[in-house]
């Protein structure tokens, strides 16, 4: 076996931990960063493939004679200059450039990182995540429009399933869908409901352009999520007030992260803020200043 794949807690360690599997020398090992992935307080994993290098061939011994006429003329005060030795260059593991640095039991309290530029139809849409945008409002006309259009999506979809408004909120049209087949608009944490609405917003942001979003809910899902999250996050935020350190939560939709910034956003000691590009964007819950 030339070659293995593991997860580590830093790169040294994982060549380390692939020598000794591998049975070579940790200077035989070269490693190549598949994936890092980030967890609460900063701690990060790498996922790594480590393959071994073939040992370089030994070179054949000098004769006498070469050894002879290498050897320097005495009394010219003048050596042969030895060729440098090749090293074998670590491998880099390129750091995040937005991110602040994170030491392996947790990120201590640092500058905020700066916001990376986001792509157009990203559903992050919004100026802010912690605030909704003061200057748009939704009418009926807006929420209408977008009735319509997610009931066209849905009969196109041939299951038995409606969507309603249930109020126009700031910005935003809540939609919620109700019917014989809604269980299957749900799927796996969110993931189909999340995909219908990231996709209703991009089809409503291009064809209205009014800066009116759209929320689709089904089965009290979201009601249940968004208390999930803002129990998890002011426990987070209990840990971070007691340790110093910064959290880094998981993903996060861009509505999702709305709701953890709205959570501890009057938590004294407290601030947030996101790092990242979709859809890895992630939000860092910090001590305050």
């Amino acid at each position: 076996m030339s070659a293995i794949e593991l997860t580590a807690r830093s790169v040294e360690d994982a060549k380390k931990t692939a020598a000794d599997k591998l049975g070579v020398d940790a200077s035989r090992v070269t490693v190549k960063v598949l994936e890092e992935t980030k967890g609460l307080f900063g701690k990060v994993n790498y996922r790594v493939l480590a393959e071994v290098i073939a040992e370089p061939e030994a070179a054949p011994a000098a004769s006498p004679a070469a050894k002879a006429e290498a050897k320097p003329k005495a009394g010219r005060g003048r050596t042969a200059k030895a060729e440098p030795a090749e090293v074998e260059a670590e491998p880099v593991v390129e750091a995040e450039p937005e991110a602040p640095a994170a030491p392996a039991r947790g990120r201590r309290k640092t500058e905020k990182a700066a916001e990376p530029k986001v792509a157009e139809v990203s559903e992050t849409v919004e100026a802010s995540e912690a605030t909704e945008s003061e200057e748009v409002e939704a009418t009926e006309t807006d929420g209408a429009d977008y009735l319509a259009l997610v009931n066209g999506l849905l009969a196109n979809s041939g299951l038995t399933i409606e969507a309603q408004i249930s109020s126009l909120q700031g910005r935003y049209v809540n939609l919620s869908l109700d019917g014989k087949d809604s269980s299957y608009l749900v799927g796996k944490h969110g993931e189909v409901l999340n995909s219908l609405q990231y996709l209703v917003n991009i089809i409503g942001g291009r064809k209205f352009q009014r800066g009116v979003r759209a929320t689709v809910e089904c089965n009290d899902w979201r009601r249940r999520r968004e208390e999930k999250l803002t129990k998890q996050a002011a426990e987070i935020a209990a840990q971070v007030l007691e340790r110093g350190e910064e959290a880094v939560l998981d993903a996060l939709p861009a509505f999702e992260r709305r709701i953890v910034h709205k959570a501890l956003q009057d938590i004294p000691g407290i601030t947030t803020y996101s790092e990242g590009e979709e859809p890895n964007r992630r939000v860092v819950i910090g001590p305050a200043e």
